[in-house]
């Protein structure tokens, strides 16, 4: 996607969180840059859910830049902010790392209604657009309507599926795939598991299983592991995540209904307080609705 028409997409889909964060970061500069309107900044981005160690991390810069005199005008202030952003991230690899030898296997984590199946379509789609073949693997086998709602995404991304029946061993259904993915010379192999976290150790042993059986039929896979987390739900997401932490080695993240929340600063936070890179950002229920994150891109649309 051009450049203009993603950050287009992104300013969109960053309405409600620009409309709360930045119009009131405007208002609070204009009225000048003493100590108390700096807490006030302070407390805003903290409600946006930017996360308090890098929160505290840019003001405290912005406030040595007002006390060096380097601000010259009512609108410096926001732009230090979106600059200073973009450098807390400039060091951050955000692509996805496949082998170049197929088939490519995803392993999808995250817990029901995160918008994991939806993330999975709109994966798929991103690789159907590429010019590749594309499986999904229906490893999600303790929920008989995520199985079909999976079959009913892959019919619409034009991707096959790979499936059993309803409490099968998902690791089988895995195996299966990787070998119809094997036979079919299938480019990329997105698997979905199930996201029942109040069983941690079940599911310890469940994704570790689905992991080996991955990695015996196709050399070092998974090649990536992404989690789904619903931006609607904030801090919350991050604790989600330090429990996928625990279990399986998330590669990545998969940022969803970043559209639906008043609170997309949770993306710089979960960067910044888990280390794992988020990759993708949702921004709506289309298929199309899913973009590579950029940090620059992305902090430019939030503060612009």
């Amino acid at each position: 996607m051009p450049l203009r028409a993603l950050i287009g997409k992104l300013r969109q889909g960053l309405a409600k969180t620009r409309a709360r964060l930045t119009e009131q970061l405007h208002d609070l500069f204009s009225r000048g840059l003493d100590e108390a309107t700096l807490e006030e900044v302070e407390e805003l981005l903290y409600s946006a859910d930017i996360g308090p160690t890098l929160v505290a991390r840019v003001v405290e810069d912005l406030r040595t830049a007002v006390r060096e005199k380097r601000l010259a005008s009512a609108e410096s202030p926001l732009a230090f902010l979106e600059e200073d952003f973009v450098k807390q991230f400039s060091s951050v690899d955000t692509s996805l790392h496949l082998p170049t030898e197929p088939p490519a296997v995803i392993l999808v984590v995250g817990v029901n209604g995160s918008g994991k199946t939806t993330s999975i379509a709109k994966l798929a789609k991103m690789f159907r657009d590429e010019g590749k073949k594309v499986l999904l693997a229906a490893s999600d086998t303790f929920r008989a309507a995520g199985i079909e709602q999976l079959l009913i995404w892959a019919q619409r991304v034009d991707a096959d599926v790979v499936k059993h029946q309803p409490g099968a061993d998902p690791a089988a259904v895995a195996y299966d795939a990787a070998e119809a993915a094997l036979a079919r010379g299938t480019d990329v192999l997105i698997v979905d598991t199930a996201g029942r976290v109040h069983t941690r150790t079940n599911l310890m042993r469940e994704l570790e299983k689905i992991g080996r059986v991955l990695g015996n039929k196709v050399p070092q896979a998974p090649h990536e592991v992404l989690l789904v987390l619903d931006a609607t739900t904030g801090q919350n997401a991050i604790s989600q995540a330090r429990i996928f932490q625990e279990v399986v080695q998330v590669t990545g993240i998969v940022l969803a209904k970043l559209d639906g929340t008043a609170k997309g600063g949770i993306v710089l936070a979960i960067q910044q307080q888990l280390g794992i890179p988020v990759k993708f950002i949702g921004l709506g229920e289309g298929t199309d609705d899913l973009q590579p994150f950029e940090p620059g891109t992305f902090v430019q649309a939030l503060l612009e």
